[in-house]
């Protein structure tokens, strides 16, 4: 006898909303999952400021507590590091991150790491702040292998995020509280790990940390940058989750 396919949990990153998984989930529904994609709290709100990463995991704790079974969780860049995060007190089926955040302890890779986590400070005490998007960057360096027009609608619907958050996530060596840690030993599900080969935000090295950590499967996949879920090749990512998702289900309808 058979059963439903696992639903699926999609988890966006910084700056973003559940929006950014418009065109990434359409192959897991096509293949027979329901899937949802909710905006972490705050979103295009400046009420974002001083929410924290454990806010942002319990709002995921929370969604997949209402879901009628345990779902495969997938989160991408910021969005990979909260469901880490909540995945310590869930019942999941898998757990998938994309380009994610590295917890606390997993050092970053690349001086671009380095770059993207002081250049905040520019911002004074941004810990305490609101943070705009900085929509020319994100043009050039994040969303740059889209097409122009998907670029600039894109970049258009970013909004501001939590300083305090990006702080914990980004410098979480300065953190008092440790808010990112996450104890492999309580993540009871298997681990798929993705990076972008191109990825000069979260690059292959942090990832693979961030995976091997977890007890994971990790890989690359050649060609893809940070903006993996809505890029050129995001169809071939979707279809190697899916792959990996078929081989975890036993007994599923087809």
């Amino acid at each position: 006898m058979t059963s439903p396919r696992s639903p699926i949990v999609m988890v966006h990153g910084a700056f973003c909303g559940g929006w950014v998984f418009d065109a990434f989930r359409a192959p897991f529904e096509a293949a027979g999952h329901s899937v949802v994609a909710p905006d972490l709290p705050g979103r295009g709100d400046e009420a974002v400021a001083g929410l924290s990463m454990a806010d942002y995991a319990r709002a995921v704790r929370e969604t997949v507590a209402a879901m009628a079974a345990p779902p495969i969780l997938i989160g991408h860049s910021l969005g990979g590091l909260a469901a880490q995060m909540a995945a310590q007190d869930l019942a999941l089926k898998g757990l998938i991150l994309l380009a994610p955040s590295a917890p606390w302890g997993v050092m970053g890779s690349s001086l671009e790491e380095a770059g993207a986590a002081f250049s905040l400070y520019a911002l004074g005490p941004y810990w305490m702040q609101a943070v705009s998007p900085d929509r020319a960057m994100a043009r050039a360096h994040l969303l740059d292998r889209l097409a122009p027009e998907q670029r600039r609608a894109a970049a258009a619907r970013l909004c501001p995020e939590s300083g305090r958050a990006l702080f914990e996530a980004l410098n979480w060596w300065l953190d008092p509280m440790a808010t990112t840690t996450v104890s492999p030993a309580r993540i009871r599900a298997p681990v798929l790990g993705v990076a972008g080969g191109v990825d000069p935000l979260h690059p292959p090295g942090t990832v693979r940390a961030t995976t091997v950590r977890l007890g994971g499967e990790f890989e690359t996949m050649a060609g893809l940058g940070h903006w993996m879920i809505g890029e050129p090749g995001w169809d071939a990512l979707a279809q190697r989750c899916l792959t990996w998702i078929a081989a975890r289900e036993v007994g599923v309808a087809a």
